[in-house]
């Protein structure tokens, strides 16, 4: 069956990235300026530049907005300040101080295993606020359980949904807090409530395609959610292969040695490892993590190199 792209209205741009960066979305507004709402990964700031550049037409980036503060949302931030020295930068209020301390081990970065260059933060998005983007204003929701910290954007006149990692089309991002001793699947499970409650015709995701069928990507997520909740450790098991892929998404190719070495070192291995699989040997556990992505189709062998997929 053909699908019809959702029409977006013309003051709004989804730049569509790889998995290993976000969507960003570009407002052009006649007053309120021009603004992009999340930045990609670090390693694709040049490329992002590039893209919001050529969204903007020769206009200069006014706003620089971030849904949460994983690198893959606001790993862009620092060149696009440096390309635009004048944009401000808004956050959720949450780790406002450890953006101002720059601290990477409580903004998640060392512990994961990724890296974010230090940008600085000039405003605060409060839930229960607006924010103008595209000369509209957008409400501010608090959108807790895959970031603590997270947020929502929604303008209820054309019911648009900027809905981060909250809800994609088929599925939600690893419930980090969770995995850290936090009882943050409820948190996940209010989150679809209030998305549904605001009923959103469109919903433009953290990651893939801009789509129109929320209750369905609804009813898909809390499907998922259950299954999380009844078996914490396949949730542990998932949020594992997901690091890893994402760094080979960034690597692009790896050897089995480099890729377990990294992942022994990167700390959060280690707390899924004692919190959920102590029963088994670190290096074997990881051994299965790579052979489960070889499997699915995620990686490539060729010898002792493993290939992005």
């Amino acid at each position: 069956m053909h699908t019809v792209a959702p029409t977006l209205p013309p003051e709004i741009t989804v730049l569509e990235r790889g998995w290993l960066s976000a969507n960003n979305i570009v407002f052009i507004g006649e007053q309120s300026g021009t603004a992009v709402v999340d930045t990609g990964y670090g390693s694709h700031a040049a490329q992002t530049v590039a893209l919001v550049a050529s969204a903007l037409g020769g206009r200069t980036l006014d706003h620089i907005v971030n849904t949460h503060l994983h690198s893959d949302h606001c790993g862009g931030n620092a060149a696009l300040q440096q390309a635009w020295p004048q944009a401000c930068t808004a956050i959720a209020p949450g780790q406002a101080a450890h953006v101002q301390a720059w601290d990477a081990y409580a903004l998640s970065y060392t512990p994961t295993g990724q890296a974010c260059p230090p940008f600085r933060a000039d405003a605060l998005l409060w839930p229960g606020t607006e924010v103008v983007l595209g000369d509209k204003p957008w409400q501010v929701h608090a959108a807790p359980g895959h970031d603590p910290h997270s947020i929502v954007l929604f303008e209820p006149a054309q019911r648009i949904l900027i809905s981060a990692d909250a809800l994609w089309q088929n599925g939600f991002g690893v419930v980090f807090p969770e995995l850290e001793g936090q009882n943050a699947f409820d948190e996940v499970a209010a989150t679809f409530d209030l998305i549904e409650q605001l009923a959103p015709r469109t919903v433009i995701p953290g990651h893939g395609a801009v789509f129109t069928d929320a209750a369905r990507a609804l009813e898909g997520a809390r499907r998922r959610l259950d299954g999380f909740v009844r078996a914490p450790a396949t949730h542990a098991r998932y949020a594992a292969k997901v690091l890893l892929k994402y760094k080979l998404l960034e690597l692009q190719q790896t050897t089995l040695a480099d890729w377990s070495a990294w992942a022994s070192a990167t700390p959060y291995f280690g707390l899924l490892h004692a919190r959920y699989f102590a029963d088994q040997a670190l290096g074997p556990w990881l051994h299965s993590l790579i052979d489960d992505l070889q499997r699915s189709g995620a990686a490539i062998r060729q010898g002792d190199w493993f290939h992005n997929a």
